[in-house]
């Protein structure tokens, strides 16, 4: 099966994750494509090929030579950001210029907007019709590795022995929670989760999440002087008194940020949720202690138990745990340059599976797919980019 063929058929699953949801995985959905990829693996010869309770897939291959055991692993969740159902996608020849998604719904991808679609000139792009995400993040790994393994099996040539893994939950920093890192039995491993061809990823965002709590007192407004304590208003001077150029939409490259991404509330409690980010470790954990000292002060001024913060650690910058073992990048450059990529390493401004599992004793880097425009309606991906990217997966399997 075509690399394209098998992603178009991956992305009519709807795989949404869900943070709010307490179970393994946060959908069930989940699991009806993690049923049909074991299947798909065991067409191809993965004869082990299995899904476990809680909806992780695994597989190996034996290899043909000795070497060391390398994992392959993907996620089969998309983003809540956008939706993932009925995703209608087709394949444009694309020659240049705007790129009407929808006419009807007059969505247009605009080269001022998305400018990498200047290089992509002259290829066949996988897009949406401007209504859904697209799902390339992640099924593209997913579609990468097996058509990978697919073709090493049928060419029969040398290849050392993999092990492959694909992961429920990722886009809620939940993927690694129950990765089976010793059964799995991978000396190292690579995420296909990547985005634009030839990316290399070995750094990422040491990342925690923040849940701020006030409680007000609730007070008729014609009686209020000096009793009130309006939960809403506390929230808004919690928020105004973090740094406002430490915000996403002012960062970039190593660039931390803490970004608002919920909010509730009415006069008598509120409750503000954030997202911690930074690629060095003491400013990270200087970000944190900020939420901190503003609670303290705020307490001070209003009132002690009137803010509340919760700060939890998601995971943490896997350079530390790849440096040592450089030669898992030396490979993954070698066999980038073999498929004909130019390899370029760029920090991840976000977080995959690997960072999680480096830290759990499997390095794991993360390799390109070719997708753009990741968790949105404009997401798309070239087809051509990922043949190039099965060819960079079957060289990494060669000895």
């Amino acid at each position: 099966m075509k690399v394209t063929e098998r992603f178009l058929k991956y992305v009519s699953f709807d795989t949404q994750s869900d943070e709010n949801s307490e179970s393994c995985p946060s959908t069930d959905k989940q699991k009806l494509l993690g049923a049909c990829i074991v299947e798909d693996m065991k067409a191809i010869g993965i004869a082990d090929a299995r899904m476990d309770a809680d909806g992780y897939v695994y597989g190996s291959v034996p290899g043909t030579v000795e070497g060391p055991v390398i994992g392959l692993i993907a996620h089969m969740d998309t983003a809540p950001d956008c939706s993932g159902k009925d995703i209608k996608p087709r394949i444009v020849d694309y020659k240049g210029g705007d790129l009407v998604l929808n006419e009807a719904e007059k969505v247009v991808m605009k080269v001022q907007d998305f400018p990498s679609l200047k290089w992509n000139e002259g290829k066949h792009l996988i897009v949406t019709d401007g209504t859904t995400l697209l799902g390339a993040d992640d099924k593209a790994g997913i579609a990468e590795v097996l058509t990978a393994v697919e073709e090493l099996l049928a060419e029969g040539g040398p290849r050392v022995p993999l092990r492959i893994g694909f992961t429920p939950d990722e886009e809620i920093g939940r993927g690694a929670d129950r990765f089976d890192v010793k059964g799995f039995g991978a000396d190292f491993a690579y995420t296909a989760d990547g985005g634009t061809l030839g990316e290399l990823e070995y750094e990422n965002f040491n990342a925690a999440s923040a849940t701020v709590t006030l409680k007000g007192v609730s007070i008729h407004p014609g009686s209020a002087k000096n009793k009130m304590i309006n939960a809403m208003q506390v929230a808004m001077d919690f928020h105004n008194m973090l740094p406002s150029q430490e915000r996403p939409e002012h960062t970039e490259g190593y660039e931390g940020f803490s970004m608002l991404h919920g909010m509730e509330g009415d006069v008598e409690s509120a409750t503000l949720r954030y997202i911690i980010r930074d690629h060095d470790r003491a400013k990270f954990e200087q970000k944190k202690a900020q939420f901190t000292r503003i609670a303290d002060y705020l307490n001070a001024r209003y009132g002690a138990g009137t803010v509340a913060v919760q700060l939890k650690d998601s995971y943490y910058n896997m350079k530390e745990k790849i440096l040592p073992v450089m030669h898992v990048v030396e490979r993954a450059e070698a066999a980038m340059r073999a498929a004909g990529m130019d390899p370029v390493s760029v920090p991840i401004r976000g977080g995959t599976d690997g960072a999680r599992l480096s830290f759990e004793g499997l390095p794991c880097p993360n390799l390109c797919t070719g997708g753009e425009n990741y968790h949105g309606r404009f997401e798309y991906i070239p087809v051509e980019d990922m043949e190039r990217c099965v060819e960079m997966l079957k060289h990494i399997a060669r000895p």
